[in-house]
């Protein structure tokens, strides 16, 4: 690759106003939709380095590059994506930037994220002369938090005027370490929906069992049933997960409630069988209903699609990425991610950076956890594969 030397000279140019900007944003974290803060942050760092940007989503911003390489065609864009919003975790790491933000921590990387998004904005608008397209760096509030601010950018049509060719998209990884990157062709990361369920009788003393409808033998039957239908899926739809995290069945020893609340969790990569559960479950609900005389209300609170990664992207992307660094074949992954609804419209690659520091290191705790310090090398390594994918993908 003829410019990556170019690049990572830039990057090295950069390097200490990155760990500031990264140390900056971990130190100020902001839950979903209310990123202000971060987003002024964002935006002045655009505005040093000379980039347009403005406002979206709200509390978002987008950025816009346009390349001068010689025949360079401006109607075709690649979009950058990076998330901004943080998690409502007590930080625990001890770091000399930690969350000065009580009860809020980016415990999911995403200032890392959008470090790295600012980082190859840089590069790619001090390479202009190299960029042969139209470069969008998008800041995007509201992942964590249904219904996802991927959904609300989309919703602003901010490329309808553009030739999408990639969307672009990383997440830090502490399984792996720095230099590596992990990429899986295909489908990738799960559809996650949430499920509500109240069971509706009529309680009373436990004893007088004549004078009740019981909703507690229904609602065993329904997560019975629930946790049944993976075993029924098709062949080739992929894991299928669906876990119910709590009942409320509020009675005592001797009083059986009137109703039981149930929420839980769908976990899908297959979208004609994530119809096809949502159906089987109304059908489940209404045979409760008749068999044992309750009522049974279900609300699927529809979360993000699936994640794909569009095959010949993914190729392109671990050839590139292979000249920049280790490249880890992944599995899929049953996490939820609303980059789902990118890659529902365009084509688009979404890969792990590896932020870990071996097994001899000092270790970056779990994601969504309070311990979660990602090895700030990881920033560089960052910067270039994302910058490199910009300019060949």
């Amino acid at each position: 690759m003829d410019n990556l030397q170019q690049i990572k000279d830039v990057v090295a140019e950069l390097h200490e106003g990155l760990l500031a900007t990264y140390c900056d944003l971990h130190a100020h974290p902001e839950l979903s939709f209310r990123e202000w803060g971060s987003a002024e942050r964002i935006a002045a760092r655009l505005e040093q380095e000379g980039i347009a940007h403005q406002t979206i989503a709200t509390t978002g911003v987008i950025a816009k590059i346009e390349g001068t390489a010689e025949g360079a065609d401006l109607r075709r864009a690649v979009v950058l994506r990076a998330d901004i919003d943080a998690l409502p975790i007590e930080e625990a790491t001890g770091l000399p930037y930690a969350s000065t933000n009580r009860g809020v921590m980016h415990a999911c990387g995403h200032d890392l994220h959008a470090t790295i998004l600012l980082g190859a904005l840089a590069v790619l608008n001090r390479c202009r002369h190299l960029l042969g397209c139209t470069i969008f760096g998008l800041f995007q509030p509201g992942e964590e938090l249904n219904p996802g601010g991927a959904k609300l950018v989309l919703g602003e049509n901010p490329f309808e005027e553009y030739e999408v060719a990639a969307v672009v998209g990383n997440h830090a990884e502490p399984e792996l370490k720095v230099g590596t990157v992990g990429i899986c062709p295909g489908k990738y990361m799960a559809a996650c929906d949430e499920l509500h369920f109240t069971i509706r009788g009529r309680g009373g003393h436990a004893a007088l069992r004549a004078k009740i409808v019981d909703p507690i033998l229904p609602a065993a039957k329904l997560i019975e049933g629930l946790y049944e239908i993976p075993a029924s899926a098709p062949e080739g739809v992929g894991t299928t997960i669906i876990s119910i995290g709590r009942v409320v069945a509020d009675g005592a020893t001797n009083v059986v409630p009137d109703e039981v609340r149930l929420e839980g969790t769908m976990r899908t990569f297959d979208a004609p069988w994530r119809e096809q559960i949502m159906s089987q479950i109304t059908e489940l609900c209404r045979g409760l209903e008749e068999r044992y005389g309750v009522t049974v209300d279900n609300d699927f609170g529809e979360g993000y699609p699936a994640v794909y990664n569009n095959p010949e992207l993914a190729s392109r992307a671990s050839a590139l990425l292979a000249e920049v660094g280790e490249v880890v074949a992944l599995g899929t992954r049953p996490t939820g991610e609303d980059f789902g609804y990118y890659s529902q419209r365009y084509p688009s690659i979404f890969y792990r950076v590896g932020v870990g520091r071996g097994e001899e290191g000092t270790a970056v705790g779990a994601l969504h956890t309070a311990t979660f310090a990602p090895a700030t090398e990881a920033i560089d390594h960052g910067v270039v594969a994302m910058a490199v994918l910009a300019l060949h993908i």
